[in-house]
């Protein structure tokens, strides 16, 4: 077979498909590692209700906002101003780990957010922390 001018042998195109995979799943790979495994659901940890007889924890600092205004409670002591509550505060914070200074407070639901913000405030400013926010009647 000779080949003359006008002829050109042609050959089929081939495309080598092998190294093109071979670089998708060093890929894949790499992204597999590289990807942090997502958590498939948020655990939540939800206290227990105290038992009766129990009674409230002695170390839990409660600060109750009444609806009406007309004082503060940090458990069972009354206060009348906000710098009543934040001597008691710092009364009742002194001396405490770290660890033993969170603080909750107390309100209804219909009360002013200005009002409990104040509190907080008071909190902050006695070195109280965390914060707990509690909603008086919740098994409403």
């Amino acid at each position: 077979m000779s080949l003359t001018k006008g002829e050109s042998k042609r050959t089929a195109p081939y495309i080598n498909v092998t190294p093109l995979i071979d670089v998708l799943l060093v890929l894949l790979i790499i992204f597999m590692v590289i990807s942090p495994a997502k958590p498939f659901r948020f655990e939540t940890k939800i206290p227990e209700r105290p038992r009766p007889g129990q009674g409230e924890n002695s170390s839990s600092l409660v600060v109750t906002v009444p609806k009406d205004g007309g004082g503060y409670r940090l458990n069972t002591q009354e206060a009348r101003t906000l710098e009543e509550l934040g001597l008691q505060l710092r009364r009742a914070l002194d001396g405490r780990p770290s660890d033993l200074k969170a603080v909750f407070v107390k309100a209804p639901q219909a009360l002013a957010y200005g009002q409990v913000v104040k509190v907080i405030d008071v909190i902050k400013a006695a070195q109280g922390g965390p914060i707990g926010l509690q909603i008086e009647n919740l098994e409403q």
